[in-house]
């Protein structure tokens, strides 16, 4: 999970900066902080707790399921009794302590929600199947007794939590419950550039906030709280909701920029909204009490910085693109294939419930908008654990078509090279985005054959199945881009950075980042508009070295398309827009 557990009950290990989120949720080349785990106790593992107290392998612990749940109850046993004398509690109130102490929260107040959530699920009961089958069962228990909830501060945990609505500085609509929380801000070793977990901004006067990021947690609201407050976690977002009924924690300013994107542009011109989930099993967690906070949310942010309510503007962790190979092969995938995208729109732009699954065709229509009906439209992936072993298939209900190199069901699913680099066709991974185009996503018509519908993607033509009993796309007229003539191909970007001739010598400029995807003689994309470029160049946690903190700007132009599955850019000067 996001804080690096394993397992039902999320025994947690170490997380080097250097792997999580493919480096760094800052997403930029130019500064890469050391991996260290200084100052973090041995308290903050539960697996190796776990490990040491069986005397069962760490390896062990992170696949069997059967040991793991062993491993998790051996570790609250033992903070019980540490915190209990010796002794074990006498009943279910006196594991309050130690419960908020499992949950691994730096934090007084988050710590507490974490036992609060625990004990309204054991008064309430669970019964609930997962997409792959598996069950869970806990009988109520209607008549537990009320937990101690002073006692929580003998953990010796920070108190600087939830302040008052009033005076927090939480950016919220007033309908939502919402709180602020600061992510961690602090500098990890000597070296002033090692720091954590986002940078201090001042949009939208230095930059403009265009984009609205939509994540899933992969773990728990309350342990991405506390993974935020680390700032060896390198990694922040704005906001983060519960899945059980839509309660917000803000933890970084939207004037400020979080390291939520893994692509450093993005995060310059984004706010990031993280969803509490894993996005293989997104419908158990996307409740609409979640889904309705969120869009409420989104509405409010996009009329305070004028973005417009629509998916070139309001899109997913998988849409964002990587800066470099190395960073495109790996980008996230969530929300995932059940995140209910149509009905999310109809919701943040207040539309009777189906409109965004309607699908529009018109004649001689030449852009093709992904849109079908989630609940018509079941797709098989699978889905492996973090080994990629143990895979399971799951078919249900999901926001994407698949992409074939021919209008026929059995044909191969295309490729990408930078996810597929000796060229193999894409696979039906639940992770792999290779040879997916979900709702929302706009790609320029190439023909259709009988149930089946072209569109250039990735550098290819792509087939997809769109019969007109079951429609999975509109068709309408739009703006797309094509290369000048004289041209056979060029570079396609992800990001928009400035020429190298606007940066003084004191900086250490950032080229503009290369990718191996181009846009080749006789295809076309989908325009976005024209988008200027900048950096926002932030090297120390004191803006001490020389032009720290400082917005550059170029001439340079770029246009914003639709490339695979993900946004990319192109230079407007290589291209004409039709």
């Amino acid at each position: 999970s996001v804080d690096g557990g394993f397992g039902p009950m999320n025994l947690r290990t170490y997380v080097a900066a250097s792997t999580h989120d493919e480096g760094r949720g800052r997403g930029d080349d130019q500064q890469q902080a050391p991996a260290s785990q200084d100052g973090q106790q041995d308290g903050d593992f539960t697996l190796n707790q776990a490990a040491g107290i069986l005397n069962i392998p760490a390896e062990t612990l992170k696949t069997d399921v059967k040991q793991n749940i062993r491993g998790g109850a051996a570790v609250l046993a033992k903070q019980a009794r540490d915190l209990n004398g010796g002794s074990l509690p006498t009943d279910l109130a006196g594991w309050y302590s130690a419960i908020a102490k499992f949950g691994g929260s730096k934090d007084t107040k988050t710590a507490a929600m974490f036992a609060d959530d625990v004990f309204q699920t054991l008064q309430k009961g669970v019964d609930e199947t997962t997409m792959a089958g598996q069950t869970l069962s806990v009988k109520a228990v209607p008549g537990l007794q009320a937990p101690d909830r002073s006692k929580i501060k003998s953990l010796g945990l920070h108190d600087n939590g939830f302040a008052s609505r009033s005076s927090d500085g939480s950016e919220c609509p007033r309908n939502l419950n919402c709180r602020f929380v600061s992510a961690g801000y602090a500098g990890n070793s000597a070296d002033k550039t090692d720091y954590g977990n986002y940078d201090h901004s001042n949009r939208p006067k230095d930059m403009k906030i265009k984009y609205i990021v939509i994540h899933d947690t992969e773990g728990s609201y309350t342990s991405a709280i506390s993974h935020f407050q680390d700032t060896k976690s390198y990694v922040s977002a704005h906001y983060i909701l519960r899945s059980s009924d839509g309660a917000v924690t803000q933890m970084v300013s939207t004037k400020d920029t979080a390291w939520h994107a893994g692509d450093w542009w993005v995060n310059m011109h984004s706010i990031g909204i993280e969803h509490e989930g894993k996005a293989a099993q997104g419908a158990t967690w996307y409740t609409e009490a979640m889904y309705r906070a969120s869009a409420d949310l989104v509405r409010y942010l996009a009329k305070k910085y004028d973005i417009p309510l629509d998916r070139d503007h309001i899109i997913g962790h998988d849409n964002v693109p990587g800066l470099t190979d190395v960073k495109a092969r790996v980008m996230h995938w969530d929300p995932g294939p059940y995140w209910d995208w149509n009905h999310y729109m109809d919701l943040v732009q207040q539309k009777p419930a189906g409109t965004n699954a309607r699908t529009k065709q018109v004649t001689n229509g030449n852009v093709v908008t992904i849109n079908p009906d989630l609940s018509q439209n079941a797709q098989t992936v699978r889905v492996c654990d973090s080994f990629g072993e143990n895979c399971v298939a799951q078919r249900a209900p999901s926001n994407f078509v698949y992409l074939r190199t021919a209008p026929w069901g059995n044909a191969a699913l295309i490729t990408d090279r930078l996810v597929h680099p000796e060229g193999e066709p894409g696979t039906i991974n639940i992770n792999d985005w290779s040879a997916k185009a979900a709702t929302g996503q706009q790609y320029a018509l190439v023909e259709k054959q009988g149930d089946w519908t072209a569109i250039w993607h990735n550098g290819q033509k792509a087939w997809f199945y769109n019969p007109a009993s079951k429609p999975t796309a509109s068709i309408t007229k739009g703006r797309t881009v094509t290369l000048k003539p004289g041209l056979d191909d060029v570079c396609v970007y992800g990001g928009a950075y400035p020429e190298m001739s606007v940066y003084p010598p004191e900086v250490n400029a950032p080229q503009q980042p290369i990718l191996s995807y181009v846009l080749r003689a006789g295809q076309k994309y989908v325009s976005d508009g024209v988008v200027p470029t900048d950096y926002f160049y932030d090297w120390t946690v004191d803006s001490s070295a020389p032009y720290d903190h400082v917005i550059f700007r170029g001439n340079d132009k770029f246009i914003k398309i639709w490339y695979n599955q993900r946004t990319m850019f192109v230079r407007a000067s290589d291209v004409i827009v039709d």
